[in-house]
């Protein structure tokens, strides 16, 4: 009996599982016999392989097991025509015997290739499932690039619209102080300019005007 293991599964050991049980379910054996053949090989007990199988690696097989169950029926199905062509003459059977064995190497090839295309499939399946988990980090990353550029151009628009307001009521204070400006000059050109004369002394006296 194979000793009993106690460390996590990995995904090697699941192919391994899901191999054997899928050639048992094919070959028209049992899974209890899968089960063991698969403790043999891993070093763990039957009941431990049933276990793994029905509560987690089955599920992400279900595409394969219907393969391989068609593939029993089809064995089956050839069975019985090899049994009714024994039952004819011998060069006949012969001749279709030979044809029939045949077919069914090349039938047989087939579903081989179908389940080695299904097996490496769901084996990509984790190297798919990482690369999504990072194109989704990488995109989040993105969308929160893109918030941040949002919000800083949102700052700049604030930030411009207080520069245009500063910029206003500095041309308003410089149209005020042009304005005062001109009023003083022509306030100066306007006052009354004195007026001097000299007196019989001598003197330079102011002239009201």
């Amino acid at each position: 009996m194979a000793a009993s293991r106690q460390d996590a599964w990995t995904e090697d050991d699941d192919l391994v599982l899901a191999e054997v049980t899928l050639r048992h379910i094919r070959e028209g054996g049992t899974q209890l016999a899968a089960f063991e053949e698969v403790g043999q090989r891993l070093g763990r007990t039957a009941a431990a392989c049933g276990f793994r199988w029905n509560s987690c690696v089955r599920k992400r097989y279900d595409a394969a097991i219907q393969i391989a169950k068609s593939q029993r029926q089809q064995l089956k199905k050839m069975g019985r025509l090899n049994a009714r062509n024994n039952a004819l003459d011998s060069a006949n059977t012969a001749k279709s015997g030979g044809q029939l064995l045949l077919g069914e190497g090349a039938a047989a090839a087939d579903d081989e290739q179908h389940i080695e295309a299904v097996i490496r499939l769901l084996t990509n399946q984790k190297e798919i499932v990482r690369r999504l988990k990072q194109l989704e980090q990488e995109l989040e990353g993105k969308n929160a690039e893109i918030k941040e550029l949002k919000e800083a151009n949102e700052r700049m628009k604030q930030e411009l619209e207080q520069v245009r307001g500063v910029n206003e009521d500095y041309k308003a204070l410089v149209q005020i102080m042009d304005r005062a400006r001109k009023l003083a000059f022509l306030q100066e050109e306007e006052a009354p300019k004195a007026i001097f004369r000299m007196d019989e002394n001598g003197n330079l006296e102011r002239v009201e005007k």
